[in-house]
């Protein structure tokens, strides 16, 4: 079935999934908020900045104008840094809901009040609006590129979480479903701040085997706030948890890894922000993760080394240390 997709954001994982969208037959519109930028994609008919050199699809539309954008719409998919979501949501909520529902592809917290993102969405949306969040294993250069990948959506009503995977879903985009927010939205945040403590480790040459164990005693971190704050383990060792952390921590395209390999190679943190070019979703997720943690009483002993690296209390090498020199305990509890 055909429908009428509002993406919002104009960035490469925005662009990517509305590109995706349009090649499965869907009416997609692709919205920005810089009028310049927008104008640019529209005459080059590619994403320039953050995708070069892919084409996007002759029926996927361009605009600056939201109102335009969300006119006569059945989904909106929002697709922006954590800091803009609930920005977008305000604006949102002047024109008319989504005639289905909203879904969103961003990963992390809303930055100013620590809250979940659908929280912030059921906020400015109806009551009874169906929402949706959209995560798992993704670099957009190669979804753009339309190279397999695997994602899952979930959602509270599960059949607008298994409505919205279809809409997705296509010859080499395969989308699953489940109605575990908790455990997706916690699992593609926390991935983000993993994947810099790997980076670090793999920045400072520290091999193989400490990669393996950073990512491993990671999903341990992931397993234990998820169960704490009602979410399910089957989530975190899935697509949205598993699958998005190794990608992360191993994948040069990851802009949280490419954070923490500078880092630990003695790059300052504010240069290593700046040459990455784009939003680093771990510098503000991490302190969100780790007052969830608190306020839970869970011990997230790597979380916690890469909130002080990166409110630069220590140094990657001093990081380094405290976890090595934590005490010998079970493995698991």
């Amino acid at each position: 079935m055909s429908i009428r997709i509002a993406v919002l954001g104009a960035g490469s994982w925005g662009t990517a999934l509305a590109m995706l969208l349009a090649r499965h037959g869907h009416r997609v519109v692709l919205w920005g908020h810089l009028e310049a930028e927008i104008a640019a994609l529209a005459a080059a008919r590619e994403n320039t900045r953050y995708l070069p050199g892919i084409a996007l699809p002759e029926n996927l539309q361009v605009s600056a104008d939201l109102a335009h954008t969300l006119a006569d719409c059945d989904l909106t998919l929002v697709v922006t840094p954590s800091h803009a979501f609930a920005q977008v949501l305000a604006q949102l909520a002047q024109h008319p809901p989504p005639k289905l529902g909203l879904a969103w592809a961003t990963k992390g917290f809303d930055p100013a009040s620590g809250r979940f993102l659908h929280e912030v969405a059921a906020e400015h949306l109806p009551p009874g609006t169906p929402l949706a969040v959209i995560t798992g294993p993704s670099f957009a250069k190669e979804v753009a590129q339309g190279l397999p990948t695997a994602i899952t959506v979930h959602s509270d009503n599960a059949a607008f979480s298994e409505r919205v995977a279809q809409w997705l879903h296509g010859p080499t985009f395969r989308a699953y479903d489940g109605t575990d927010m908790v455990g997706a939205e916690l699992g593609g945040a926390m991935k983000n701040v993993l994947a810099v403590a790997t980076g670090v480790a793999d920045g400072m040459q520290l091999g193989l085997n400490a990669r393996a164990a950073m990512i491993t005693r990671g999903i341990n971190e992931m397993l234990r706030l998820t169960l704490a704050l009602g979410g399910r383990a089957e989530t975190i060792m899935g697509l949205a948890g598993v699958g998005d952390l190794v990608l992360t921590c191993t994948g040069d395209l990851s802009r949280n890894r490419r954070l923490g390999l500078a880092l630990g190679r003695g790059v300052p943190l504010a240069a290593a922000v700046a040459e990455i070019g784009q939003v680093v979703e771990s510098v503000e997720t991490v302190n969100q993760v780790m007052r969830l943690a608190r306020r839970v009483g869970v011990e997230l002993p790597i979380s916690e080394q890469v909130e002080l690296v990166l409110a630069q209390k220590i140094t990657p090498h001093q990081g380094l240390n405290n976890l090595l020199g934590r005490t010998q305990k079970a493995e698991f509890e």
